[in-house]
């Protein structure tokens, strides 16, 4: 597998589905099943049993994993394709629309 293309902590756009046009921060990245956590997309509601961290329980929103071929890099407030290339001995990602290292 290759390596992927989106990080932890990356701003992406999502560009298909229910939430297209909306932007988030990456909360986790499954790199094996291809699919990302975006904050505040694909919301889905959980009916929750009492615990003892939540003695209540009752209906619990949270954020359900996304496809990561349905999300785009946000660089500079511009979704933008990611690429690779050496940078010396260091392998980094850099915007295709700019060429700008990213990382």
């Amino acid at each position: 597998m290759s390596s992927l293309k989106i990080k932890k902590g990356d701003t992406v756009k999502v560009i298909a589905g229910k939430d297209c046009n909306t932007e988030g921060k990456v909360i986790s990245v499954d790199a094996k099943k291809g699919k990302v956590v975006v904050e505040g997309v694909n919301m889905i509601t959980k009916h929750a049993k009492p615990t003892q961290a939540n003695p209540n329980g009752g209906i619990v929103q949270k954020e359900a994993p996304i496809d990561i071929s349905n999300v785009m890099l946000v660089f500079k407030g511009k979704a933008t394709r990611v690429g690779f290339k050496m940078d010396g001995d260091k392998k980094v990602r850099f915007a295709k629309s700019t060429g700008e290292v990213i990382d």
